[in-house]
């Protein structure tokens, strides 16, 4: 009889049963019993199974000698080494069950994290506000201020829908990074929507104040009824996804415009009053480059697109969590 015993500190692509000690020899049966050592990767409980074997099959010559089982008998053990309620995951697999088969890049660098990757991306991304803060105003004098801020943005909207396609991809998930993701993301929006109103004032700032006021409102809205036991009943819907995407598509193309490019370039905010009045923040001489400049108005149109969304999209997540806030379920 041998008793298998499971061991996480020694990881493996298989188990391989090693045996360390022998119990006894029945007296009645013949039967041995030893002890044996499985090692396999990631699993931390112990669990025991017992392999037979006929008497012929032992060597009583030599105690040391292995024990000698019929092929069935030993895959039956081995099949039998459970752990967590039966299932023994594979050794340094890092990824969901339900995850892709590698591809390409993962077969070309195998021992690459690739399971951290989706975290590494919302890192990056929150890394990139202060930068982004940083480089809106210091140096004074810097000539290509528009564009590299575009595209410190634009890169940081793409990392939030690539990490979160990867951890669908690959059935990973992890508390830190379900947490930090959409922290991550409002904290960029909302950074490039104050350094866009201090640059053209009220017409920017309305809709910033919209767009932010939502997010703190469903973000609280979500946590309660989380603590309810209904945070399915406000997930996000379509209409949210298409609100984030538009936002940061005309934030892109705001950062884009240079410096020096006001609200009186575009015609239609002298409808607006005091709203279509605004400067282009820190104008340094030489430094305009009126090419980007059409693309003011029609990424203002967005952004106020994008504020209306905002509006319908919330009240959508508030409907449904009426009937709990009202106490009628």
């Amino acid at each position: 009889m041998a008793v298998l015993l499971l061991c996480s500190s020694v990881k493996s692509s298989s188990f391989s049963p090693s045996r360390f000690g022998n119990v006894g020899v029945s007296s009645t049966t013949k039967q041995k019993t030893s002890t044996f050592l499985l090692r396999g990767g990631d699993v931390e409980t112990g669990a025991a199974a017992t392999v037979v074997s006929p008497p012929a099959a032992i060597d009583n010559t030599n105690t040391a000698a292995s024990i000698v089982s019929p092929p069935s008998t030993t895959s039956t053990s081995i099949a039998a080494a459970v752990s967590n309620g039966g299932e023994v995951k594979k050794a340094n697999s890092k990824m969901g069950p339900n995850s892709t088969p590698p591809g390409p890049l993962r077969r070309l660098f195998p021992s690459f994290p690739w399971h951290v990757l989706p975290n590494y991306l919302t890192y990056a991304r929150c890394l990139s506000i202060p930068i982004f803060l940083a480089l809106s105003y210091y140096p004074t004098e810097f000539p290509n201020r528009a564009p590299v801020l575009s595209i410190i943005f634009a890169l940081a909207s793409i990392t939030d829908w690539f990490d979160g396609f990867l951890a669908r991809r690959w059935d990973i998930t992890s508390p830190f990074g379900a947490f930090l993701d959409p922290v991550a993301d409002k904290l960029m929006v909302s950074t490039a929507l104050i350094a866009l109103a201090g640059r053209y004032g009220g017409i920017v700032a309305i809709p910033a104040a919209i767009i932010m006021a939502r997010e703190v409102g469903v973000s609280a809205l979500r946590e309660w009824m989380a603590q309810q036991g209904k945070r399915d009943s406000v997930k996000v819907g379509m209409q949210g996804k298409v609100k984030a995407a538009l936002t940061m598509v005309s934030l892109t193309l705001m950062l884009l415009v240079p410096e020096g490019v006001g609200l009186e370039s575009v015609s239609w905010t002298k409808c607006l009053g005091t709203l279509g009045i605004g400067g282009a923040g820190n104008v340094v001489e030489g430094v305009v480059n009126a090419g980007w400049g059409w693309m003011l108005g029609p990424s203002l149109l967005m952004l106020f697109a994008s504020a209306i969304i905002t509006v319908t999209s919330g009240s959508v997540y508030f409907r449904a969590a009426l009937p709990v806030l009202l106490g009628k379920e």
